[in-house]
């Protein structure tokens, strides 16, 4: 055939994904809705694949972010890697982002303002990426996901079913570096992420009853409270 004949092909469902998600994250770079754009070196978007099974979802870059454009890449980030590793996953294989994209100051704590004008770009992300349990890290992150659900020290390790997405606050990986006693919360919390996807993944069972929530301790949601959760449209979320 002649090469004039030829025509462009269609980008796959997952290849028009993708595109979109750097659409996203190219306009994440060069964002000046807050005032964070003037002290940043640069903009954090998130990494990962998309879709993922897992969404890790931070409070905010820290320095070391904010010089190499990737989250969670310095001692908590390598803490993150560790606890990933130990459930059986990578950070190849979870999508990871934070709240804001940019740096506060002297690593301050987000503003209001600050995280409203990154939300927006949380959202797209959320819708693009399709997890099936995102990890909440740290009290600020927790306030703007799942408002009003309680403290992290309450809540951490407690599953919350949102549109058929399992929400699990954690603490921080930062704090666990920074107070030893949390580390063996943090490890038992993402054991029980790999459970729920464990009995999530293989085959769903025929949905029975609505969940309630949130779940105690000791053991996650199952496939057909997941299905239920899903289907109950009063199960919304702030972040959609």
């Amino acid at each position: 055939m002649d090469g004039s004949d030829a025509r462009p092909q269609a980008a796959s469902p997952e290849g028009q994904t993708d595109l979109e998600l750097e659409a996203v994250h190219a306009r994440i770079r060069v964002c000046t809705l807050c005032g964070l754009h003037a002290s940043r070196t640069q903009a954090v978007p998130g990494s990962g694949p998309v879709p993922a099974d897992v969404m890790i979802v931070g409070e905010a870059p820290g320095f070391n972010e904010d010089v190499q454009g990737l989250p969670f890449v310095g001692a908590a980030g390598r803490l993150l890697d560790t606890l990933l590793e130990q459930i059986g996953l990578s950070r190849q294989q979870v999508f990871i982002t934070n709240i804001l994209k940019c740096r506060p100051p002297q690593n301050r704590d987000p503003m209001p303002t600050e995280a409203e004008s990154c939300m927006p770009y949380l959202r797209h992300q959320f819708r693009l990426i399709r997890p099936k349990a995102v990890l909440v890290l740290g009290r600020h992150a927790l306030e703007r996901m799942l408002p009003g659900v309680g403290s992290i020290s309450r809540v951490h390790g407690e599953f919350f079913m949102r549109g058929g997405v399992a929400f699990m606050p954690c603490y921080h990986p930062a704090a666990a570096l920074h107070n030893g006693g949390l580390l063996n919360d943090l490890q038992r919390d993402f054991d029980r992420v790999r459970s729920y996807l464990d009995r999530l993944l293989p085959a769903p069972e025929p949905v029975s009853a609505a969940p309630a929530e949130p779940i105690p301790p000791g053991g996650g949601p199952t496939p057909a409270e997941t299905q239920a959760a899903a289907a109950d449209p009063t199960e919304q979320l702030t972040l959609l």
